[in-house]
């Protein structure tokens, strides 16, 4: 049975949804009516979140399982950020490993493909795509500090 994944709740200044456990990912499927592709355990956070300067995505793949397609694009970078189990990630002609801690960036133009080597253990990963070439700062030169003492009680819980 596939699940709709949750609505966010919001305030004025952010957006939060909870998807569950990586390791119950694969009660989601993406499906889109452009192309004939169900991708179970794969959750987009663009819409659920509002996002607006990157799309993200949350992702589980079964053991002794691949990805079914090689894809490409045309504007965007991908970091794909593992942070459970062990696989093989493919970009154009070149595999390597990848685990727990594994990160990698593609370009746009890099075809990707990546597998689950483990015969028990689900891969779990997320994905950050954003426009390549568009952030030219460093993180903390775009932020500063709040002249504010940190206080946790008596404020609105959501």
């Amino acid at each position: 049975m596939t699940q709709v994944p949750p609505t966010a709740r919001t305030g004025e200044n952010f957006a939060v949804t909870d998807l569950g456990l990586f390791s119950q990912l694969r009660q989601f499927t993406f499906e889109t009516p452009k192309i004939p592709i169900k991708a179970e355990g794969k959750v987009f956070l663009k819409q659920i979140l509002a996002l607006t300067s990157a799309e993200i995505s949350v992702n589980n793949l079964a053991p002794n399982k691949s990805v079914l397609f090689y894809h490409k694009h045309r504007l965007n970078e991908e970091i794909y950020i593992f942070i459970r189990g062990e696989g093989e990630f493919q970009v154009d002609d070149f595999v390597f490993p990848l685990g727990e801690g594994t990160v990698v960036r593609v370009d746009p133009e890099g075809e990707r493909c990546l597998r689950n080597t483990s015969d028990t253990e689900d891969l779990c990963w997320i994905v950050i795509q954003s426009r390549v070439g568009s952030f030219e700062d460093h993180t903390i030169e775009d932020g500063f500090g709040v002249s504010k003492k940190v206080t946790w009680l008596g404020k609105q819980q959501i």
